[in-house]
């Protein structure tokens, strides 16, 4: 089974659409929704800041001189939070983020700079709010749509405990019934729709908490479309059961994500332990999957990455280094190229600085440093990995393709220098020449400011 071509070569950026830029004149607030707030508010779970559809296309430059190929959406479905994982209708548009056309000229001049768009596939649970829904609380055990979900009995209570299944709990998520044909069908109908629309694939929201079968049906009605849409799924744990070639293409990688915060940010793991992590993880992984997976070091569901570091950007830094230099696909939560700092959810969905470009210019320019080199080098891209620890606190990450060999030295210390004496034996049969970094006699070292060495064997 294969993953679709353009998948390892992607750079993807996530952006939470109402957070991300609010372009005046487009989008309308409607019956329901609060009043904006000022961008520059404290993000709540209630409040809405009015970023929206147009906004995103009108800052497709930056993205692109950002060096991102790909961006990921969280839901732009109509809904009744800011969050919009509460979907009243998936066949629209929230009208706060603007219109169907909106949406096209946004995929239109997304293509145009060769950019994919992925949208997020809520299809666990709906909100409260969803018509089917509301028919149910209406008209209760003479619902057509009362077997559409699962409720205990009648009248439907929200409070103080839903007599309805939810989504963990939260009482304004139903949780959709997905044996019944029928819902499965109006899933399969959504996904054909957006597909239509022009975009590039999906990320599935929890699929965890659906049964396996399903998605194996989902897969099957994506791929019919074509072959070139991805599916990415959400996991936290173990990558595995989701890349068997009948579900999804690729998972978000949090599991490399804690083995990078374990090394550069929490400081509990040491350069051994981040090795024989990475090297685990690698085995977990079918072959065939490896590049086409989604990695990260932030996103909605976590601390800042900045802040994970204790606002610490040199460790920052050696995070990105180090995620970048592994197999997969990196992905750049909005703002945390600008060094954005804030706590888990709402703290992470704050306004995108614009204002603030120049607030952390390190962390901006490694990032379009990484994303220039993943895009210029294809071993980044789709070379095999090797990884090995030098010492506790440095660790060299191979990138082994058949046209071309590249060393990524990565030390959460400052690294002084290097020499081709000091690399592991197996790596000692070529001759590396430097590509980032400076060349002083026998040794290599970082630019000023970096602690990172980039090797490339010479033909």
């Amino acid at each position: 089974m294969s993953i679709p071509q353009w998948l390892p070569d992607a750079r993807f950026y996530q952006i939470f659409p109402d957070r991300f830029h609010r372009c005046e004149g487009y989008g309308m607030l409607t019956e329901g929704h609060v009043p904006l707030d000022p961008w520059d508010a404290e993000p709540t779970r209630e409040n809405f800041l009015g970023g929206n559809i147009a906004g995103i296309t009108e800052k497709l430059d930056y993205i692109h001189d950002l060096g991102c190929n790909a961006l990921y959406l969280n839901p732009i479905f109509s809904a009744a939070t800011n969050h919009r994982y509460d979907a009243n209708d998936y066949f629209k548009i929230d009208p706060l983020l603007g219109t169907l056309e909106d949406f096209h000229t946004l995929v239109d001049e997304a293509h145009k700079r060769n950019i994919r768009i992925v949208l997020d596939a809520v299809l666990n649970h709906c909100g409260k709010t969803h018509w089917m829904f509301q028919d149910v609380v209406k008209n209760e055990e003479n619902s057509e749509y009362v077997n559409y979900f699962s409720v205990k009995n009648f009248p439907v209570k929200s409070l103080p405990v839903p007599n309805y299944k939810t989504c963990s709990g939260c009482e304004y998520l139903p949780k959709w019934n997905v044996f019944n044909p029928k819902v499965r069908e109006h899933h399969f109908n959504v996904a054909r729709y957006w597909i239509d629309q022009g975009i590039d694939g999906y990320r599935l929201d929890v699929p965890y908490f659906i049964y396996p079968e399903f998605w194996q049906d989902f897969r099957q009605v994506v791929k019919a479309k074509n072959s070139e849409l991805c599916l990415i799924a959400e996991e936290w744990r173990d990558p595995a059961q989701w890349l068997q070639g009948d579900t999804t293409d690729s998972t978000m990688n949090y599991t490399l994500r804690d083995l990078v915060l374990g090394f550069t940010a929490t400081k509990r793991f040491n350069a051994y332990d981040f090795v024989d992590g990475i090297n685990r993880l690698q085995e977990r992984i079918p072959y065939g999957y490896h590049h086409g997976m989604m990695n990260l070091l932030g996103s909605h569901d976590t601390e800042r990455v900045l802040t994970a570091h204790q606002n610490n950007t040199e460790d920052c830094i050696t995070a990105y280094y180090c995620m970048f230099a592994c197999e997969g696909a990196p992905m750049i939560y909005y703002g945390d190229e600008l060094g954005m700092v804030g706590d888990n959810d709402p703290g992470c969905r704050s306004g995108m600085q614009w204002d603030s470009l120049d607030a952390n210019a390190e962390i901006f320019r490694t990032i379009v440093q990484l994303n220039a080199l993943r895009r210029d080098h294809i071993a980044l891209r789709r070379g095999t990995q090797s990884c090995y620890a030098v010492d506790e606190d440095t660790v060299i990450i191979s990138r082994e393709h058949k046209e071309e060999s590249l060393l990524m030295i990565i030390s959460r210390n400052n690294l002084v220098e290097y020499n081709s004496s000091k690399l592991p034996q197996q790596l000692q049969n070529h001759n590396w020449r430097i590509i980032n970094g400076v060349t002083v006699g026998n040794s290599w070292r970082p630019n000023k400011d970096n602690s990172m060495i980039v090797l490339q064997a010479q033909q």
